[in-house]
């Protein structure tokens, strides 16, 4: 069985086709400036960095410390890791073999 997306239709397609097609970090920041409000990129970065720091091995209170993110944020992030659809594991991977 393959993997069924629950977001998906034919905006978020596009939105990531067009992310696909970014080439170097100048043109993700200048899209991405565009696209989200500076909160909305800070509540995405601090999320990967907190899927970072729960796959590491820290605790909430360490996290929450490092990041400012709220446990309510640590634990839907620590949920996604176990249950989700392994989007973090994929990613923090590659991030591993860089």
């Amino acid at each position: 069985m393959s993997y069924q997306p629950k977001i998906k239709d034919k905006f978020t397609d596009a939105l990531f086709e067009a992310i696909l097609l970014l080439e170097n970090m100048e043109e993700c920041y200048r899209f991405f400036e565009d696209i989200c409000t500076i909160k909305e990129l800070q509540s995405i970065s601090q999320r990967l960095e907190v899927a970072k720091l729960l796959k590491d091995g820290k605790t909430y209170i360490e996290i929450e410390e490092t990041t400012g993110a709220s446990t309510a944020t640590i634990s839907r992030v620590n949920r996604c890791l176990h249950y989700g659809a392994d989007g973090y594991k994929l990613i923090l991977e590659r991030l591993d073999k860089e």
